[in-house]
């Protein structure tokens, strides 16, 4: 049975793993079919994260983390910039309870990064929380990504994992995944839990090569988009 947490339900998925249901978008923030596994399989998995020498992630979402912590362990200490935008956080204590899983040892949750996260979340309304690690650094910017300024060709990864089309359909306009698209490096991948056909148009028209891939539990197909290495 879910948790009343104010805003959001705290509920187990089924790989053991937690997610929330958001109030205002009226779905879950992870697949209730599995959120680590979810992460692992479209975000982790789609764009090959894990065997970049030194990966730098644009995060269109943040969320409750679920990713950064997929990405924390298949990247344990190897250099890493990841750079995430959310513009309403969690409480911390959500955080922290997600981040155990039901089983009260989340994967990642025990990574510095995360745990340095934890102590410092969460991140100033309108600025940027910065966490560093030896040579890994996170930065999430409590802003309005629509609006605000995306790294031009700067990302080897994107995770767009915003909530769906039809919940929060600007996130997901023509316009705003041109912008997306533009702060890919040549060569760089993004991937999406979305296999809407506007959302796979849109991302062709941006100048990225998409194909569908098999999706993880619950899910039939996700996006995969490369910028080709001879496009600026």
């Amino acid at each position: 049975m879910a948790h009343e947490l104010g805003t959001a339900d705290l509920q187990p998925t089924a790989d053991g793993s937690l997610t929330l249901r958001s109030h205002r978008f009226g779905q879950t923030y992870g697949s209730a079919h599995g959120a680590e596994t979810q992460a692992r399989h479209v975000f982790v998995g789609g764009t090959g994260v894990a065997v970049q020498r030194r990966a730098r992630v644009l995060e269109i979402g943040f969320g409750v983390g679920q990713n950064l912590r997929s990405t924390l362990v298949v990247c344990d200490r190897r250099p890493l910039d990841y750079l995430a935008y959310e513009y309403d956080p969690v409480p911390a204590e959500v955080l922290v309870q997600l981040s155990g899983g039901a089983s009260g040892n989340g994967a990642g949750a025990n990574h510095p990064v995360w745990q340095e996260l934890m102590l410092a979340w969460p991140p100033p309304v309108g600025g940027e929380l910065t966490i560093g690690v030896q040579e890994q650094r996170l930065r999430v910017r409590c802003l309005d990504v629509l609006s605000a300024e995306l790294p031009q060709g700067w990302a080897t990864t994107v995770y767009l994992d915003g909530f769906s089309p039809e919940a929060n359909p600007e996130l997901w306009s023509d316009e705003f995944l041109l912008r997306v698209a533009g702060a890919l490096a040549p060569g760089g991948v993004l991937a999406t839990y979305s296999a809407a056909g506007r959302v796979r148009r849109a991302l062709v028209a941006a100048g990225l090569d998409v194909e569908k891939r098999p999706g993880p539990p619950g899910k039939r197909e996700f996006l995969r988009a490369e910028k080709p290495v001879d496009r600026p």
